[in-house]
C-alpha cells in the first residue's frame, strides 16, 4: 500500500489519549460513555496551571471533537453543553495567561515587521539546519504532527467572519494549503509522507501522548481563536505570523533534511512550503490584515495579540526543545520506539 493510500484509508479519529491530570481524566473518562455526563470539574478547571499538561490536553480533547473526533465517542458530545462549560473555563484560564504575559499594544505594522528580525541565538530550525541529528529531527516531526496533519483546518473557520477582499485572500491562501485542488497536493498529506520517509507513522494523532504541552498549547491556541468570532483579529494575527516565519524556516528545514541525506519525501513537504509562503507572506499582510483593518480599525490590539500570543509560545516550545537537546535527552514525554530509527538516512546522518 501506498504511502497515500495508507494515509487516506486511516479510520476516522484518534484513539482516546491517557489523561494527565484531574481535568483530562474526567474529559476522557466522560467521552467513553455517551453525553450527558456527571458532574465535571469546572473550578479545577478554573485552577489549572494555564501551561501545564492537565490543561492542554483537556482543552486539545475538547477541541479535536469539532475536528475528527475519537474513535468510539458519540459525535453527540460536540455540542453538550456541561462539556462546552467545562471548556469555557479551561479556554478562559489559558486566555487570560496569555494576554497577561504578552506586551500588547496596536502596532500592528511594526509587530509583523518584527518577525522578519532573526532572534538572537538563532530559532530551532537554524539549529537544526547546523547540527541537528536524525533523532532530533525525528523528535520535532512528531511534535509538529499533532497540527500538520489538519494543517490550515484551525484557519477555515475565520472564512465566515471576513468580508470583500480579506475574505476572498485568505480562501486563496487555504486554497494553496489544501493542495490547490489536488489531493496529493494537500499539506497534511505531505506531511503524513513526511512521516513515512523517516521511518515514522502518519496515523492521525499518533503521537499526542508522547507531546508534551509546549507543543499542545500551540494547537490549541489556533483552535481557540478560530471557534470564537470575537477572537476573528488574533486568528489572522496569527495565521499571519505563520505565513510571514515559514518560508525562512521551512528553506532551513529542508537543508537540514539534506545535509543528512533524508528521504526526498521528508523534504517535499517543506520545499513546497518555501514555494507557497513567500507569497502567502504578502497576501496575508496586504489583502487580508490591510483589508480587515480598513473595515475594522478596533480589532488592531487583537491581530497584534495573535501575533505576540504566538510568538510566546512558540519561544516556550523552543526553550523546552533546546534544554531537552542540549542535555542529550528527548523532548518528548516518552522516546520513540515504535518506528526505524534511520529510515532513509543517507551517509550524512
Amino acid at each position: 500500500m501506498s504511502t497515500t493510500a495508507a494515509f487516506d484509508d486511516q479510520a476516522v479519529g484518534a484513539a482516546l489519549p491517557a489523561p494527565r491530570g484531574p481535568v483530562s481524566a474526567a474529559i476522557i473518562d466522560a467521552l467513553a460513555g455517551p453525553p450527558p455526563p456527571g458532574p465535571l470539574p469546572v473550578a479545577e478547571a478554573e485552577r489549572a496551571a494555564p501551561y501545564g499538561e492537565d490543561l492542554a490536553l483537556a482543552l486539545h480533547v475538547c477541541y479535536e471533537l469539532h475536528y475528527q473526533g475519537f474513535q468510539g465517542v458519540s459525535p453527540d458530545w460536540e455540542w453538550d453543553p456541561d462539556l462546552l462549560r467545562l471548556r469555557g473555563a479551561l479556554e478562559r484560564t489559558f486566555l487570560s495567561a496569555l494576554r497577561a504575559d504578552v506586551e500588547g499594544g496596536d502596532d500592528v505594522e511594526g509587530t509583523l515587521d518584527a518577525l522578519l528580525v532573526e532572534p538572537t541565538g538563532g530559532t530551532v530550525s537554524h539549529y537544526l539546519r547546523d547540527h541537528g541529528e536524525w533523532w532530533q529531527l525525528r523528535e520535532f516531526f512528531a511534535h509538529r504532527s499533532i497540527y500538520h496533519l489538519k494543517e490550515a483546518d484551525p484557519h477555515v473557520w475565520v472564512v465566515p467572519r471576513l468580508q470583500g477582499r480579506a475574505k476572498a485572500a485568505l480562501v486563496a491562501v487555504e486554497f494553496d494549503e489544501f493542495g490547490g485542488g489536488r489531493g496529493e497536493r494537500v499539506h497534511a498529506r505531505l506531511f503524513a509522507d513526511l512521516l513515512a520517509g523517516a521511518g515514522m507513522s502518519s496515523g492521525y494523532l499518533h503521537y499526542l501522548d508522547a507531546v508534551p504541552a509546549p507543543q499542545i498549547a500551540i494547537v490549541n491556541l489556533m483552535s481557540l481563536l478560530g471557534l470564537h468570532r470575537g477572537l476573528r483579529g488574533a486568528l489572522v494575527g496569527h495565521f499571519s505570523a505563520a505565513e510571514i516565519t515559514t518560508a525562512p524556516n521551512a528553506d532551513r528545514m529542508a537543508r537540514a533534511l539534506s545535509r543528512l541525506g533524508a528521504d526526498p519525501a521528508c523534504t517535499r513537504f517543506f520545499t513546497e512550503h518555501v514555494e507557497a509562503d513567500a507569497v502567502h507572506e504578502q497576501i496575508m499582510r496586504r489583502d487580508v490584515v490591510g483589508d480587515l483593518l480598513a473595515r475594522e480599525p478596533a480589532l488592531r490590539a487583537d491581530v497584534v495579540f495573535g501575533v505576540q500570543a504566538t510568538d510566546l509560545l512558540e519561544d516556550r516550545l523552543a526553550r523546552h526543545l533546546f534544554d531537552c537537546w542540549h542535555d542529550d535527552r528527548t523532548s518528548l514525554r516518552e522516546p520513540l520506539t515504535d518506528d526505524a530509527p534511520n529510515a532513509r538516512q543517507g551517509d550524512g546522518g
